[in-house]
């Protein structure tokens, strides 16, 4: 991470959102938010951010 202002906060935000919306956004029709809320939830935690346990 970078100091405030600098390019590469930006670029991780960038990066974060593009794979949100190729991965998950664009591939089916929601309904429902909650619907979508939980597949955010599940995506961010399941395949961008996973935990070993």
């Amino acid at each position: 991470m970078g100091a405030v202002g600098d390019a590469y906060d930006n670029a991780m935000a960038e990066s974060f959102f593009a794979s949100l919306e190729c991965e998950l956004i664009d591939r089916r029709p929601w309904k429902f938010r909650t619907e979508a809320r939980h597949a955010f939830f599940a995506w961010i935690e399941a395949w961008y951010n996973p935990h070993p346990n």
